[in-house]
């Protein structure tokens, strides 16, 4: 209880010197709970999302079957084409109702039943059956995301001053990145031991019920009632989100530097193939990737946090020189003596592109929450999302580069978007 009522001080103290002119003085007083509900659904839903991630544990579990790079290549543009495709039409149902906590909530139950579809699909079916079910259920998997998207940075923007959203965005990362350590720790040493079977159904029964207890904290968060006024049609979002787009220079700025900063998320599964091929380890990797993944979190998130609520866009810079340094190194890797290509020297390169995705998530969800005008708000993530979810739809079959010529090709390719992605953010206005 001391220790509740020490971090309750502490987070009055540390909004009482902020301002809270972006969510209205009235409301200011509800954001220390409202900070540490959101912080702990958050602890929930980082760690569920490791368990069953399309960048680390489903391309290990499908490598694992036999599954070729081209399948393992295609989750993660179908978990981004899920996700944000269908935003702007969340974007215009959403603006009908003066609560959107629900939109994030009832989404995180959804994905908990779909986990578990995931479970039974893996004890139940194998090889191209199986690849595409998983596939499939990712989709839907996504599109509930997707929903929960939008809501999120609505929900963020009223509950939570501007100045301190990066932080809250950090705390959030890193709370689940200490659990994924924590999970890591357990996999690596006391659970590979176990058959396969019963190590799969424990991440997708594990990551159900955290999604299940990320939904009732963020179900409990204090939102006041917002404006329902200007709903819209997703036909009628698509042409205002156009004009948008056509009016606002510094809109298309961003959509097109985040659209080529998506090659660090989509190099990650590549990563963990070519790690796995290039060590020749087994269920054993995946537990020190889980680690990696929880120390990446845990270490860089208050860093980018800080980072971000000063620059954003410094942020994203810098991430997109990072990533192409870390591209270079996995490239290195590859040619190293085989006796120097072991698990535990290459698990540094997965972590420092974990390190760099969760910094270019949390900057461009700073940025995007910060630049935004506060009315047109849920159509500019949404109009932002739905062009990057068509832009990932071209990514889909990125996999394939390399069964046709060679993983180098892919890390050139992936280089080479960073540094477009460069371009583009230096012409972007600071917020």
């Amino acid at each position: 209880m001391k220790k509740t009522n020490k971090a309750l001080i502490w987070l009055n103290l540390e909004f009482e010197s902020r301002s809270c002119e972006s969510i209205g003085e009235e409301h200011c007083k509800k954001v220390p709970g409202n900070f540490i509900k959101n912080v702990v659904s958050g602890f929930c839903s980082k760690l569920a999302e490791q368990l069953v991630s399309p960048s680390v544990t489903l391309p290990w579990i499908l490598s694992l079957i036999g599954s070729g790079s081209g399948i393992s290549g295609m989750l993660v543009p179908l978990k981004n084409l899920g996700s944000l495709l269908p935003q702007l039409a969340v974007s215009g149902a959403i603006r009908k109702f003066p609560v959107r906590k629900y939109f994030w909530g009832i989404p995180a139950f959804v994905q908990a039943f779909l986990v578990l579809i995931m479970g039974l699909a893996f004890a139940m079916l194998e090889g191209i059956q199986l690849g595409i079910t998983i596939v499939v259920l990712l989709l839907l998997f996504s599109i509930a995301s997707g929903v929960s998207s939008v809501a999120f940075k609505d929900v963020m923007a009223k509950t939570i001053p501007k100045g301190s959203r990066g932080r809250l965005l950090a705390w959030r990362a890193t709370g689940g990145g200490i659990l994924t350590l924590l999970f890591g720790l357990a996999l690596y040493f006391y659970v590979t031991s176990w058959d396969t079977m019963s190590i799969i159904l424990l991440l997708v029964g594990a990551a159900a019920l955290l999604w299940i207890l990320a939904g009732l904290f963020f179900l409990l968060i204090s939102e006041e009632p917002g404006a329902t006024e200007g709903g819209r049609t997703a036909l009628q979002e698509f042409k205002s989100g156009i004009h948008f787009l056509k009016e606002d220079t510094n809109l298309r700025y961003f959509v097109l530097a985040r659209a080529f900063l998506m090659a660090i998320p989509l190099a990650q599964p590549f990563f963990v193939i070519i790690g796995k091929e290039t060590t020749q380890a087994r269920m054993t990797g995946l537990g020190i990737f889980v680690i990696a993944s929880g120390i990446a979190a845990m270490v860089s998130s208050p860093f980018w946090g800080m980072f971000a609520d000063r620059s954003s866009r410094k942020l994203m810079l810098l991430i997109a020189v990072f990533g192409i340094v870390n591209c270079g190194l996995v490239m290195g890797f590859m040619y190293l003596d085989t006796s120097l290509q072991t698990i535990y020297l290459f698990a540094p390169l997965i972590l420092l592109n974990m390190m760099a995705h969760g910094g270019a998530r949390l900057s461009r969800k700073t940025y995007m929450t910060d630049f935004a005008p506060e009315k047109e708000r849920p159509l500019y993530i949404a109009l932002s999302n739905t062009l990057i979810g068509c832009f990932t739809l071209l990514t889909a079959g990125i996999g394939f580069i390399a069964q046709w010529f060679n993983y180098e090709a892919l890390l050139i390719f992936f280089m080479g978007m960073l540094a477009l992605s460069i371009f583009w953010i230096y012409k972007l206005k600071e917020v």
